[in-house]
């Protein structure tokens, strides 16, 4: 068992939670809606195998009205068709941020975000990605659980 990041030094957990409430502010001030930071949130912890994000992110996905079918076809979001210009845009920004480095295809995507989204969106949706990106290194290396909830979304004790 790994000690918990977060409480091992947590004036740096307080410092990232700051830096997590500083960028969501910034976010829907340049325009990045809630629904959109919650995709790049629940892809992002796809692709870093965060189970512990992905069950957070998951719930907090459907109550800013992320439909269960977008989340269900999530990993196939290129194929899938139920995703609008802007979903694709910051969904694209998600797989660029955390999988680094970036190569030819992941530059295209990038730029074609950034005409999608404007510069002052598409720099507030890679740093929605690089906060969770951060999240997920802590929870994986400290291998936070994930608890059983009921149907209601409560603890299950």
């Amino acid at each position: 068992m790994r000690p918990f990041l977060d409480k091992a030094v947590p004036e740096s957990w307080h410092a990232l939670v700051a830096l997590s409430a500083a960028t969501r502010d910034a976010a829907t001030q340049r325009g990045l809606l809630a629904q959109e930071s919650e995709l790049i949130k629940v892809r992002a912890s796809q692709l870093n195998g965060c189970s512990f994000c992905l069950d957070l992110h998951g719930r907090e996905a459907r109550q800013a009205g992320v439909p269960q079918q977008k989340l269900d076809v999530l990993p196939s979001w290129r194929e899938a068709g139920v995703f609008g210009d802007r979903e694709r845009a910051v969904l694209a920004v998600a797989e660029a941020t955390t999988v680094l480095p970036l190569d030819d295809r992941a530059a295209a995507e990038l730029a074609g975000a950034r005409s999608v989204l404007g510069d002052a969106t598409f720099v507030a949706a890679e740093w929605v990605a690089v906060a969770i990106n951060a999240f997920n290194r802590i929870s994986v290396l400290s291998g936070h659980p994930v608890r059983p909830r009921d149907p209601q979304g409560r603890l299950v004790r």
